[in-house]
């Protein structure tokens, strides 16, 4: 009966650690310490944040919870949009030029002219442009180090504008666990 009850707790104990082993912040390969945590950090807030929108239909998709709200889908893209300004920002130093307001000011700002234009679209649609920016965060962060992640960039630490996007993500993410209870 010992033996069992022993077998059993380390079963246990396997097990847990095993499921909850990805809710440990560490550097994934190739990245310095610092901003291996933060896309630790980044990613596991992502996933969250995919998991409250990635089985909606479309008309959870293009659910408005009041006539100022922001649809989910609208949402989406607009975390994609921050995490693209905030590569513009910290990787080359400027804001976006005239190009890019074009294809990401809206989904920045998002409002009227975003309940008018981000609508229609599967949810696979907005999940693929923020895995698009995503990636192409990751790529640029590998080739940087904590010396370049502390470097101070018009006021702001390349560290913080990066803290920033992963708490703007977590905002937004908290709105859509909100209005996916609401959608009916």
């Amino acid at each position: 009966m010992q033996t069992l009850k022993h077998s059993l707790t380390i079963l246990c104990i396997a097990v847990f650690s095993i499921s909850y082993s990805q809710y440990d912040v560490k550097p994934p390969k190739g990245y310095t310490q610092d901003i291996g945590n933060m896309v630790s950090m980044l990613d596991g807030l992502k996933e969250r944040v995919t998991q409250i929108v990635e089985n909606m239909d479309q008309k959870s998709t293009d659910f408005l919870l009041d006539e100022d709200a922001n649809t989910p889908g609208a949402m989406i893209y607009h975390l994609a949009a921050t995490e693209k300004y905030y590569q513009v920002y910290t990787f080359e130093g400027r804001q976006f030029n005239a190009e890019e307001q074009e294809k990401w000011g809206t989904a920045l700002s998002l409002g009227e002219k975003a309940r008018e234009e981000f609508v229609g679209k599967p949810i696979s649609y907005y999940l693929m442009i923020y895995d698009e920016v995503r990636a192409k965060t990751k790529e640029l962060l590998k080739t940087k180090d904590d010396k370049w992640f502390a470097k101070n960039n018009n006021g702001v630490t390349n560290h913080w504008a990066w803290y920033h996007v992963m708490e703007h993500q977590a905002n937004h993410m908290g709105q859509l666990a909100l209005i996916s209870k609401r959608i009916k």
